[in-house]
Parts: structure tokens; sequence; C-alpha cells
């Protein structure tokens, strides 16, 4: 009876025994524990919190080290948790140190019209409009030592001719990095903290090139790999139409701004828009091509092929493509994570060793979060790796059960069913794998994405592809456009199926969000499932049933207010989202109708009240009605005098200067210091979260200032 615990334990220990090849794999996984846990706190932590964890587990995993010799007792144990601390400990500090080095000035308060002066580093094409950034600035009314590193401009209307490494002044409204628009949506600002971005803004009128790179002094690598993306660009929609030209600059550039509403809607709907975010498959491609290319065109020339090492050859100059691909693509995280990958197997070609593939996605991530340990929270990282890893995972399952067997070489017609039936499975896997993340960032799901990519998928690997590979080769001699003419008719061939599968009914489903908590549980169970290779792995799925399970234990808030008292929201009987405008604060309202699964409001009512309904409104404000509790939606102040005795909860887009006896009283100055609050009408209690109590006290929380400062000896 009291044995088992101990049979338990001795009974885990031999299954991870097992797999002790398999333990490196769980490097990266215990690198982003840790920086998980960084980001999670709500204050900043000493500097010297990450380090100690080192090098006390450090000096822990030593002294197990020395005493586990030879003896896989409780000191091989102890080895075995004080490096898994070990590693947490340096993702934390990791983490902590990258915080450090990327903290700049940010605006403190919105900035009216300014004379704004500044060197482009990055131009992007929009439907109507061109997005620059700016660094080196000069803004007039704003202190050298608190302007900003760098600052993002929307200009409208006629431009000139701007480059990257141009230097431009413009009139322009500028503005600190927006909130979250609700607690625990998606965070701008510590996005752009970790770009170094302080301002955002648009322009007045047209822009001035003050000055040109040669001319400025702008010139430099990422300038110059920047105006080269930029000069592609240009010249693919010069050649191509409004329509499939962006497409085409997307797969080429990874620009995808300038991509028309209409058709990104519908690529998304229908479950393509992997294929617009370089990522392995486009890297893939590209070195393949390469790769392939290169060795047949040597492969001609007997002398060559008989002497030399062409297959080596062919493997660096796939090395070089690939970089060159990834550095115009922008070197995103997919795009970081694919060149590592490829590059480690075609490094493995040059030194005639075989790549070992779950240990290259395991190379590849820690590589990726040790220079940029934020890029743990966005859904590229978390998408990317989650495909890769449980792609590969399969085909070491399903590698397993084919053993080797040897079937004979399949005829075409085979060839062919084997290649659309794992276009389907990989669909499926991949679609699997990334649906968690897909629900907790963009809460919705493309119902008949698999259908799409089985077309979609061959066309661009087969057709659009190797057509873009011939465009860049032809490029420098002006000749882009015999290959772009071919690549474009296989884009909107994409497009077209994009168009079809968007307008089935139920194409899409929109879904709540899903909890941080819940995102964590279904991302171990994943990883438990797809890293282990015995049949303990099994237990993943409760983790992912879990996680899963989480959308439907989560209850949304019933009331929404924004940070500046402009937009609120309800949740009325049937469940739905009713918000106070569709044109005021534009996005904040998407982003709620979006997190509770919506794609539009449910009724407003101006003036009177719904039949049997719980929301009332006058030209004052709105009275909304749950569970017994009266909240007052406060627009005017001369409506305080009746709400503030009536309601439960106040919540006023005004200043509550007088006593107030409701026992919730949120007013313009805690919205304004706190962000949007959400609240919970749950029985005897009335929970509030705000965006910035959830956020905490961390160098990315832009919290505001007090605009006067009352003059005495300290000041």
């Amino acid at each position: 009876m009291f044995r088992r615990p101990e049979a338990a334990v001795h009974r885990w220990g031999r299954r991870l025994v097992a797999e002790r090849d398999r333990w490196v794999l769980w490097t990266p996984v215990l690198l982003g524990c840790g920086i998980g846990l960084y980001f999670s706190l709500p204050v900043e932590p000493p500097f010297w919190v990450g380090l100690a964890i080192v090098a006390l587990s450090g000096a822990a995993a030593v002294a197990a080290g020395r005493a586990a010799a030879g003896d896989r007792g409780p000191w091989t144990t102890a080895l075995l948790v004080a490096s898994g601390v070990v590693l947490l400990g340096a993702g934390f500090a990791g983490a902590q140190w990258r915080a450090s080095t990327v903290a700049a000035p940010v605006l403190s308060e919105p900035l009216g019209a300014a004379s704004v002066v500044g060197r482009v580093v990055a131009v992007e094409t929009r439907p109507k409009a061109v997005r620059v950034t700016l660094d080196r600035l000069r803004i007039s009314r704003v202190a050298a030592a608190r302007t900003p590193e760098r600052a993002r401009l929307r200009l409208t209307g006629s431009q000139p001719a701007i480059d990257p490494g141009d230097w431009i002044r413009v009139r322009a409204s500028l503005s600190p990095p927006p909130a979250p628009a609700a607690p625990g949506a998606f965070d701008f600002q510590r996005r752009a903290y970790f770009e170094r971005l302080g301002a955002v803004g648009f322009g007045y009128g047209a822009a001035t090139v003050v000055a040109t790179a040669s001319e400025g002094g702008g010139f430099s690598a990422a300038i110059a790999i920047a105006r080269l993306r930029r000069a592609v660009v240009d010249r693919v929609l010069a050649h191509t139409d409004q329509r499939s030209g962006p497409v085409m600059a997307a797969l080429m550039t990874g620009e995808r701004g300038a991509i028309a509403p209409a058709v990104m809607d519908a690529i998304r709907d229908a479950g393509l828009a992997h294929l617009l975010a370089i990522s392995g498959l486009h890297i893939g491609l590209v070195a393949g091509i390469l790769f392939v290319g290169v060795r047949a065109a040597l492969a001609l020339v007997p002398r060559l092929a008989l002497r030399h090492p062409i297959k080596k050859w062919a493997a660096a100059a796939a090395i070089v493509g690939a970089l060159a691909y990834a550095l115009m693509a922008g070197a995103t995280v997919p795009t970081q994570r694919a060149f590592l990958m490829i590059g480690l197997v075609l490094v493995a070609v040059l030194v005639d060793r075989r790549g070992l593939s779950m240990r290259t996605v395991a190379w590849a991530a820690v590589v990726v979060l040790l220079v940029q340990p934020e890029s743990l929270l966005g859904p590229s990282f978390q998408m990317s790796f989650a495909a890769v890893v449980a792609l590969i995972a399969a085909f070491e399952v399903l590698s397993a059960r084919r053993g080797s067997a040897a079937d004979g070489a399949p005829g075409p017609g085979r060839r062919i069913a084997l290649y659309v039936g794992s276009v389907g499975l990989t669909t499926l896997i991949a679609g699997a794998a990334t649906l968690p993340f897909v629900i907790y960032h963009f809460n919705r799901f493309a119902d008949y994405g698999l259908a799409a990519n089985l077309v979609a998928v061959p066309i661009t690997a087969l057709w659009v592809m190797p057509w873009a590979v011939a465009a860049f080769l032809l490029m420098p001699f002006d000749l882009e456009a015999v290959a772009l003419t071919p690549m474009a008719w296989g884009v909107e061939a994409v497009i077209r199926i994009a168009e079809t599968v968007a307008s089935w009914p139920g194409a899409v489903a929109m879904l709540p969000a899903m909890p941080t908590w819940g995102l964590v549980a279904a991302a171990v169970g994943g990883l438990w499932l797809c890293l282990w290779r015995r049949r303990w792995r099994l237990l993943g799925l409760a983790g992912i049933a879990g996680g899963m399970a989480t959308l439907v234990l989560v209850e949304p808030p019933h009331v929404l207010i924004d940070g500046r008292g402009a937009l609120m929201a309800v949740r009325v009987d049937s469940g739905l989202l009713a918000v106070s405008s569709v044109r005021t604060a534009r996005f904040t309202g998407e982003t709620w109708l979006r997190r509770a699964g919506q794609e539009e409001s449910a009724p407003w009512p101006e003036t009177g009240r719904w039949p049997d309904g719980p929301l009332a409104c006058d030209a004052q404000g709105c009275l909304y009605r749950h569970g017994g509790r009266v909240v007052a939606l406060v627009g005017q102040e001369g409506a305080l005098i009746e709400d503030c005795w009536l309601a439960d909860v106040v919540v006023s887009r005004v200043p509550v200067r007088r006593p107030c006896p409701a026992a919730t009283v949120i007013d313009r100055f805690d919205l304004w210091r706190e962000g949007g609050h959400a609240l919970w009408l749950d029985g005897e209690t009335v929970r509030v979260e705000t965006v910035n109590a959830r956020r905490g006290h961390r160098p990315w929380v832009a919290r505001p200032k007090p605009r006067h400062t009352p003059a005495g000896p300290e000041s």
C-alpha cells in the first residue's frame, strides 16, 4: 500500500530514462517556460533574478553531476531537475536582458500637429495610403531626450516617391502606441516596445523628401535590403494588375499591405492565409528549386559532374538563395525558423552528414528564443513551430509503421494520389496543431480550409513559386515580366479558389477568446504528444482536451468600456454583445466583437427600451440590468444626480466630482489611468478587470502622467 507512490515514481523514471535521446528536444521548451515566466510577472523583477537562478541551479547541477557519476539513482533525477532549472533561468535572464537593451523613449501623451523630420527605414504600400517607419527623429515641441527612437506614420493622398534611406519632413499628428482594447487582448504597446517604436500617427498633406539616402548619410546594410525589397515590390506591381500583383508581391517579399481587403478576407476565410506568411513552405520551395536546378545544370557538364562534388555546390547555392529570400521577406520569425532548419539540413549535405528533423526544430527554436525572446508571445512563433513539430512527429510515426516494406516504384497515377493525399494529411495535421493558437489570437476557424488547400497548395508549389524564383533571377536583366505573367495566372487561380470557398455557407466559424491558461494547457499537451515516442505520449491528449474545454468554461464580460470612455458594450439576453457605436473607436469595437465570437454587433438602442430587454437609453446615458443589478452608463454629468442613487455600478464618461453612493464607481479618470475596463456581474459580486492592472507595472506599459505638477521646492 505504502509502496505504490515509490513504484509509480520508479515506473515514470524508467520511462524517462528510456527516452533519454529525446531529452534535448525539451531545451527550447524550458527556455520558453523561463521567458513566459518573465512576461507573466505583474512587476519588473530586479536585474539579478535571472542570473541568480542560473548561477544557483548551475551549481546544483554540477554537484548533482559529480554525485551521480556512475549512478542512475536519485542524484540523476536531481541532475535533470537542476539542468532544467538552468535552462528556465537562462530563458528568464535572456528575456530580462532583451527588455533592458531595447528600452527607448515613448510619447507620454498625444501630440497635435507637429513637424516631423526623420530617416525612412521602411515603406509599406497600402491600398489607399503609404505607411512609413522613421528613425533619427526630430519632432517640434518634443525635447531631444524625450524623442522616440522610431515612429510609424500613415501618409494618404498624393505623395512623392519615398524610398528607405530617404529623409522626409511631414506635418503629422502623433500618439503613443495604443494600449490593448480589452483586458487580455493583443498588446500592441508591448510589441512596439521591442520594436523601439515610440509613436504612431498620420500625416497631413504630402511629405517632403529633404535628402536621399546617399545625400543624407542614410545608407546601411538594413537600408540596402529595405530598398531592394521596395524595388522588388514596385517592379512586381508595375507589371501586374491590382488584384494579383499585391499577392505576388506578398509571396516574393512578405509585404501584404497592398492586398485589397476583399481579396485578403477571402484568402483568410478560405484557410489560405498561411500561403502569404512566408515560412517553411516558401523557404523550402526556394531552397529545393535552387538545389535541384543548380545540380541539374551542373550535371549537364560531364567533366564537372564526374570530377567535382556538384551536390555540395548545389547545397551551398541553395543556402545562399534561401538566406537571400529570408532577408527579402523581412526575416520574420517563421522565415527565421525555416531558414535555420533548412540551412542545417543543407550544411549536413556539405559535411556528408544527415540532418535530424526534430532536432533541427529544437535548434531553430533555441536560436530564435535567445535572439528574440519576445517572439514566444506572438502568433507567428507559436503557429509556425506548432505546425512543423506536429508534422515531423506525424512523419516519425508513419515512417515507423511503414518500416522497410518496399512496394516498388509507384506509377504516375499513384504518385498523383500520394501527393494529393500528403497535401490533405499535411493540412489536417497542421490545422489541428495550430487550432488552439488560431482561436486564441484570431477567434476564427476556416471550416473548409482542407478543400481549399488541396487545390491551392499544389498550384502554389508547382507553378507559382518556381516562376517567383525565375522572376528574381531575371530582375537584374529587366526581364522579370517573362516570369511574372505566368506567375500571375497561378495567383489568380488561387484567388478564385479562395473566393469560391469563402462564399460557401458557414465558411468561417467565429469562436470566443480562449484564456491564456487554456492555451498553455493545450500547448503543453501538444508538446508532450509530439516530443516523446512511447505510448505515454498519449497523455498529452488530456492537456489538449483540457485546454480546448476552456472555451465553454470561461464567461465573457457583461460590460466593456474603452480607455477613453468613447465606446461601451453590454451582453444582452441572447448572449450577444451590443456595441454602442460601429463608427466610434472602430478598431476597439471590432476587437470586442471578435473576442466575443461575433462578426456583427447586436442592436444598441438610441432612445426608449427594448421589449423585455436589459438596456434602456436616453440622451444622457443608458441603464443596463443583469442578475438583479443595475449598471448606469453615464454620458453626461447631469445623469449622475439620479444614477448614483439608482445604480449599483456607475460607469461615467465624465469625471465624478460629487459624492456617489453607488457600490462601484468608474469615471473618466479611472479610465484614463487604468485603460479599458471589463465588468462581470456574478451573483453578489461585481468583478472588475482593467487593461493596466492585467498587464502590471512593466517597462512596455505606458501609464499616463499628470499633466500639471504642483510647483514646490522638490519640483
